[in-house]
Order: C-alpha cells, then structure tokens, then sequence
C-alpha cells in the first residue's frame, strides 16, 4: 500500500517532476499537493530554512509525511537576486522573464546558479531528510525553449549547450538543481531505509 507524501507547493509543473521521480526511483509513496488553502508564510533567509519550514508545517497541521522544496535561481551580477525571492519576482512566468531580462540588460556577467533545498517531514512535523542540488549555468539575452516552467527558457546550461526549456525530462532531471537534489534524497532515503518507519 503506497503511502501518502504530501508536496508543500501548490505547483503541478513540481508535482509532476517530483511525482515522476518518485514512481521511478523511490517507489512506495504517492504523491499530491498540499490544499492550495493552507499557506505558509516564508520567513526563512536562505532555501534550507524555507523548505524546513514548508515541510514542518505542512506535516503538522495535515498530520502526514511531507516534502518540501525551495528552490530559486541566483543571479551573480545581481548580487544574488532574486534568490529566494525567485517565485515572488513578479506575477506570472513571463513577468518574471521580463523583469529579469530588464535588470540584465547591458550587463556582460551572466552567471547564474539555480539553487534547490529539500526537507522531508514526518507526521510529527520533525525534519528527517535536508539536502540540496545545484546547477551552474549562464541566463541568456532571449527566451529559448518550450518546456519547463519559470526563468527555464533563460537559463542556459554550458555543458550541455541547452536551457532547461529546451532538455528532455530526463536530462533537466540528470543535470537539473532538482534533479540533483532529488538523487541526493534517493540516497538518504535508502540510506535510512526502514528507519522511516
């Protein structure tokens, strides 16, 4: 019998990245989004601190495991914005896109870091599982790419010569911030295996 995991966000393109993960490389849980009324005010000051406080949360007030990421993208030249501030930039994708591209312009350092923290909760709300995922790349001038979601189609991975929005599933899931994090989970899971208990 799967057991119920709940994700501290109210994204479905997460959901369906974390989901699809989970169904291939830790079975047992089945995942689904936290009620998008139960809200969780981020007062944290770095990525680890606001997923440990989605995930204690969450798991509290619904009394089951929980899975909590934040996760954001850090802009060099920007003296690291908008960072944890990545989802609130502005209001939609494509004015985030646009501010973001604005507060670039003419500006030759394009280094970016995409930054992922993941905390996983029991049902009593304590935090059993804390890792994180980067990946290092560089946001371009324009857009490129159909897929993915948020600042995907500026970032621009070097090593493999394409933005998040232009990889497959499967290679934004290899080289991604998540992806990366979310194989260090894997790791820790089986690591404390039945202790999960």
């Amino acid at each position: 019998m799967p057991r119920p995991l709940i994700l501290a966000s109210s994204s479905l393109g997460k959901l369906r990245e974390f989901a699809a993960f989970f169904q291939d490389h830790i079975p047992g849980w089945t995942l689904h989004l936290k009620p998008a009324e139960l809200e969780v005010e981020e007062t944290g000051t770095t990525f680890v601190e606001n997923a440990r406080l989605k995930a204690t949360t969450v798991a509290k007030t619904l009394g089951e495991w929980t899975l909590a990421d934040d996760s954001g993208l850090s802009v060099q030249a920007l003296n690291g914005a908008p960072g944890i501030h990545s989802a609130r930039y502005a209001a939609t994708d494509a004015a985030r896109i646009e501010r973001l591209l604005k507060e670039m312009e003419g500006i030759p350092n394009r280094q970016a870091t995409f930054h992922c923290a993941l905390a996983l909760a029991d049902t009593q709300g304590q935090v059993r599982v804390q890792v994180e995922g980067v990946c290092e790349g560089e946001i371009l001038t324009q857009p490129r790419g159909e897929g993915g979601f948020g600042y995907d189609p500026l970032f621009w991975v070097p090593e493999v010569g394409l933005t998040f929005a232009e990889m497959s599933p499967a290679q934004k899931a290899e080289i991604g911030h998540r992806g990366r994090a979310l194989q260090a989970l894997k790791e820790q899971l089986l690591m404390l295996g039945t202790a999960l208990g």
